[in-house]
């Protein structure tokens, strides 16, 4: 008997809860994938490299900020429209 999408959602958050609750730095765990995040917006603002590595960095966070914020957008019209 195949899970219903309930029982899915519940089996991946006892996953994520399970391992959560054995992670002594949660935020440890999770920096390469931040890091990897930041690199990808560094390279939408400066895609040849000509950025002093400050500035490059501040207007990725800009650009992450602004990333963030549309989806929070989009999230607020979603759960308006429902």
């Amino acid at each position: 008997m195949a899970a219903t999408a309930a029982q899915r959602r519940m089996h991946a958050q006892i996953a994520a809860n399970t391992r959560w609750a054995m992670e002594p730095d949660r935020s440890a765990a999770t920096q390469a994938a931040r890091d990897a995040r930041l690199a990808k917006f560094e390279a939408e603002v400066d895609p040849d490299g000509d950025l002093n590595p400050t500035v490059r960095r501040e207007r990725a966070i800009a650009l992450r900020r602004a990333h963030m914020q549309r989806l929070a957008l989009r999230s607020s019209r979603k759960r308006a429209a429902a």
